[in-house]
């Protein structure tokens, strides 16, 4: 059964009467045979995009597979399935009727900061409200139908994964500059850097120190249950909105975030939001965007808990910085294996000094889209780690076969 009307009725609202929010609604679409009039693409190769690397591979913590090949997760506060087949990137977009602020996110809302910020806070809830409204007003038509506000879904996904760029013509420039890329794009095409919204890559990145990428899923999504938006629920998983700077700066919202198993990241997160809007305003992290990569990442250095790695994570990510290089200790153990073999010898730790030497040769070897060719480094390099993770449980699974 179709989780939706058919398209003749020209709605997209779930079937049947008002559910209880515990109750599942609408399912997770996971064929394009199933409800097809309700499925949209743009056409997107394989060597362009590879879903199954990109959303994964530690850039976004918001993507699940809930079925093989078919993604799930939320883009632009509204829940997105997408999927690839044919030389085509498909997507579906959920109705979000029952879009509500978290309890705790009304609260902060009926009350100021104690320390007053430079821009007032009635402002910036003003701005939040009137793009949620706009937001649900474009999509509360007929976005099964071709409609002027469908097609921004389309704008929004070749934006986010910046399609306008020919992955194709990089991979061929650096596989020319560097026989190691070259080798490892013949198994893994395809990988390119998101353009992510500023301030939920911001954050997330602040919860990556010391972390690991099923962990950091975890705790970002407890963070988007407890402190976002609740969006929609397919099947028994419920979808909330990224918090807002302004929740993100509460007065108590440390002790809310040690509760969600943040630790001492919850100070930096909570330091981080009222920096930002203190000292700078709503819009600063996007204003970044504009800025030269060296000003960009100097000035989010300035946040707490936000150092080097986190910074060109962001620039990368988030700022349109392609020559960006975030160098952690996965990135430098590759670059002393791969390239500079003598590279901090003797040292124990990554160092300033290293970091830098790291950046710089990588920039000079790959040109203004560095970034992005370490991206595929990595992506490889994860993926095969986790591969090899996988085999003594692949061979446990077969011994209790046999």
């Amino acid at each position: 059964m179709s989780p939706y009307k058919d398209r003749r009725h020209r709605t997209a609202t779930p079937i049947g009467p008002k559910l209880d929010p515990n109750t599942p609604g609408m399912k997770h679409l996971t064929s394009l045979s199933v409800c097809p009039h309700l499925w949209r693409s743009i056409p997107c190769h394989l060597s362009e995009l590879r879903l199954d690397f990109v959303l994964p591979g530690g850039q976004s913590f918001r993507w699940k597979e809930h079925s093989p090949g078919y993604w799930t997760g939320v883009l632009h506060e509204r829940v997105w399935t997408l999927t690839q087949k044919d030389g085509h990137l498909w997507y579906t977009v959920y109705p979000c009727p029952e879009t509500t602020d978290s309890e705790f996110e009304k609260e902060v809302r009926r009350r100021p900061l104690k320390r007053k910020l430079p821009h007032t806070v009635s402002d910036t809830i003003k701005q939040e409200k009137d793009t949620t409204k706009q937001e649900n007003e474009d999509v509360s038509g007929d976005c099964v139908s071709p409609s002027a506000n469908c097609k921004k879904d389309s704008e929004i996904l070749q934006n986010y994964f910046q399609l306008q760029v020919n992955l194709n013509e990089l991979y061929n420039q650096w596989g020319k500059s560097d026989k190691n890329f070259l080798k490892v794009a013949k198994e893994f095409p395809g990988i390119r850097v998101l353009r992510q919204d500023p301030v939920e890559c911001l954050f997330s990145f602040i919860c990556t120190s010391n972390n690991h990428i099923s962990r950091i899923t975890g705790m970002i999504e407890r963070l988007c249950t407890a402190l976002g938006k609740r969006l929609c629920q397919l099947d028994l998983v419920e979808y909330y909105s990224f918090p807002t700077l302004h929740t993100l700066a509460a007065d108590d919202i440390e002790a809310k975030l040690r509760d969600l198993g943040f630790g001492y990241r919850a100070k930096f997160v909570n330091e981080s939001a009222r920096a930002i809007l203190q000292k700078q305003g709503p819009d600063w992290l996007d204003s970044l965007r504009l800025a030269p990569y060296e000003e960009a990442k100097s000035a989010l250095c300035a946040l707490p808990g936000v150092g080097a790695k986190v910074a060109d994570c962001v620039c990368l990510m988030a700022l349109d910085k392609p020559e960006a290089v975030p160098v952690d200790t996965h990135v430098w153990q590759i670059a002393k294996r791969d390239y500079l073999p003598k590279l901090g010898q003797g040292n124990k730790t990554l160092t300033e000094r290293v970091y830098r030497e790291i950046g710089d040769y990588f920039h000079s070897l790959w040109g203004p889209y560095a970034g992005w060719a370490q991206g595929v480094l990595f992506c490889s390099d994860l993926r095969k780690f986790q591969s090899a993770a996988d085999q003594p449980k692949a061979q446990a699974k077969k011994k209790l076969k046999g």
